[in-house]
C-alpha cells in the first residue's frame, strides 16, 4: 500500500470513510439528518483534510462552530461514544487504504481534533446553561 500523497488520495479516504459513517447505526442518523448536500459536503471535507495533511489552503470554515451547532440541533445528545465510533471508523478506513507517514499523521490529527471538538462541544453546553 502507498501513503497519502495528493488530493485524490484524500478524496478516496473521505468518500469511503463517510460511506461508513452514513451507514453506521449511531453516527448515520446524526450525519444524515444534518447534511442535505452530500456531494458538496464531501468536497468541503476533502478541502479540510487536504489543508491539514498537505498544507494546501483549500479549506475555509469553522469546524468547531459547526459541530457545536450540530450538537444543539440534536438536543445536545452528541457524546463520547459518537467520537469513539467516529475515530475507530477513521482509523479503519485509513488502514484499509494507506500506510506510511502521512497516513499515521491523518490518524493522529483526527484523534487530536476529535478530542478538541468534543471538549469544545461540552464547553459550549456550559455556556448555555
Amino acid at each position: 500500500m502507498a501513503d497519502i500523497s495528493g488530493r485524490e488520495d484524500i478524496r478516496k479516504l473521505v468518500y469511503k470513510f463517510y460511506d461508513k459513517v452514513r451507514a453506521n447505526a449511531l453516527l448515520g442518523p446524526v450525519f444524515n439528518n444534518t447534511i442535505s448536500n452530500w456531494p458538496s459536503h464531501l468536497e468541503h471535507l476533502t478541502d479540510f483534510w487536504e489543508s491539514n495533511l498537505l498544507f494546501k489552503k483549500s479549506y475555509k470554515g469553522d469546524p468547531i462552530k459547526k459541530h457545536i451547532d450540530v450538537d444543539r440541533a440534536h438536543r445536545q445528545s452528541i457524546n463520547a461514544m459518537h467520537f469513539g465510533v467516529w475515530i475507530n471508523l477513521w482509523y479503519e478506513t485509513v488502514d484499509e487504504l494507506f500506510e506510511g507517514e502521512v497516513a499515521q499523521i491523518a490518524k493522529n490529527r483526527a484523534r487530536n481534533m476529535g478530542t478538541f471538538i468534543h471538549l469544545k462541544i461540552f464547553e459550549a453546553r456550559k455556556n448555555t446553561e
